[in-house]
């Protein structure tokens, strides 16, 4: 009689098949999300900038060049142009107040300056004889006067006479008239000659002064031409040091050209140049500092000079204290401005992830020290050292602050 066989429904196959399904599906579960969850790279503790991340004083200041330059600086230039004809002192020399430098010889103007010289004493002579006349014809027409008076006085002791005479009836109508008349001619006559005597004497003064106007408008002039004369001798204006002296035996120089330079030594100041960048920002009175022999000396902005050439701009910086001991003309110092005052931030120590990032975000290092993953910051002001972090990071944070050239898009940082 037959038997019904049972057919098993989890064989041994069955389960093995089952078994082999559910391992390749857990593989490709973990290979998803081994390539599609957190990304990691395994990096080398040397080749990372590892940097803490602490609380401390924050100052926004930028790096500047500055020469050192005397605090005035007298330009020498040439009133007169001329032949260099002579030099009386070397580049570099010390000079007192007056002392000549050097000498232009220039025909032109030394002739000028003779014929200017013969005029004025061709007028001096024109006006000496000019008055030397005019006396001369004061003393005729005194002369003259004194001869009217002796006849007026003869014409008026006869008429007088003969007025009396007549009188008596003792002379006759005619010798009385004659002698009337004659009385009458010289009393005109010297009047006449009075009133010539007084135009003469308005004539001559105002002659004389007008001569006079003259002589000492052509010596002025001379005088001027003499001071240009005299330029040609280019002296110190002030004392100080010569410096820059641009001019040789023999050469030739135009007027207002540059002979060289006085450098007034009785202090320093210090000329800086600053990107334009921050040309909004800075202003006089802003302090800076420097370090020379080991000692840190406070600057400030005195002047601004807001020309802008080859994208920077000019500031002059005066020493606040003392100038340091063999501090010397033509220097160059590093000087750090000051483009706030101090405060208290969370400082992050500069460096290469922020080439990559834009200051976004940032690998923080775990407490074991052994990963460091991907974690969004917020940064604020910065410095040649530090940026101010406003947002997340905390004091005693560790952070890899070396360039993420060669990271792409790993979100996870493994240390070894």
């Amino acid at each position: 009689m037959d038997r019904v066989i049972v057919k098993k429904r989890w064989t041994t196959q069955r389960l093995l098949l089952i078994g082999g399904g559910i391992a390749l599906v857990a593989l490709i579960t973990a290979s998803i999300l081994s390539t599609g969850g957190n990304s990691k790279l395994n990096v080398d503790t040397q080749k990372i900038m590892v940097s803490e991340v602490k609380k401390g004083t924050f100052q926004e200041f930028i790096p500047i060049n500055g020469v050192v330059m005397p605090i005035t600086t007298i330009y020498l230039d040439a009133i007169e142009g001329g032949r260099v004809e002579e030099l009386y002192v070397e580049d570099g020399a010390l000079l007192e107040k007056g002392r000549p430098i050097m000498k232009l010889a220039n025909t032109d103007l030394e002739l000028e300056l003779a014929n200017r010289e013969t005029a004025v004493y061709d007028l001096i002579t024109n006006m000496q004889n000019t008055r030397n006349l005019a006396e001369q014809n004061s003393i005729r027409l005194m002369n003259q006067l004194a001869e009217v008076d002796n006849a007026l006085v003869e014409a008026e002791r006869i008429y007088t006479m003969n007025k009396q005479l007549h009188a008596d009836k003792a002379i006759a109508d005619q010798d009385f008239k004659g002698s009337k008349n004659l009385y009458d001619y010289q009393l005109r006559r010297k009047r006449l000659t009075e009133q010539t005597l007084h135009q003469d004497s308005i004539s001559t003064r105002q002659q004389m002064r007008q001569m006079k106007e003259s002589v000492s408008r052509m010596q002025s002039n001379l005088s001027l031409m003499q001071k240009k004369a005299g330029d040609l001798v280019v002296k110190a204006p002030v004392s100080g040091q010569l410096t820059s002296r641009n001019a040789e035996i023999g050469e030739s120089k135009a007027r207002g050209q540059r002979l060289g330079q006085l450098d007034v030594l009785s202090g320093f100041k210090v000329r800086a140049d600053i990107d334009e960048h921050y040309i909004s920002r800075v202003f006089a009175g802003l302090m800076g500092e420097f370090t020379f022999a080991n000692k840190t000396y406070p600057l400030k902005i005195k002047k601004i000079f807001t020309q802008v050439a080859n994208g920077r701009f000019q500031v002059d910086m005066e020493f606040t204290k003392q100038v340091p001991e063999g501090i010397r003309r033509g220097q160059t110092l590093q000087i750090r401005l000051a483009l706030s005052d101090e405060t208290q931030a969370l400082l992050l120590p500069k460096g290469g992830f922020y080439q990559q990032t834009g200051g976004n975000w940032i690998f923080k290092v775990n407490e074991a020290g052994n990963s460091a993953y991907r974690v969004d910051i917020r940064l604020g002001r910065q410095n040649p050292e530090y940026y101010e972090v406003t947002e997340g990071l905390q004091p005693g944070d560790k952070v890899v602050t070396s360039s993420y050239e060669n990271y792409g898009d790993m979100q996870e940082l493994v240390i070894k």
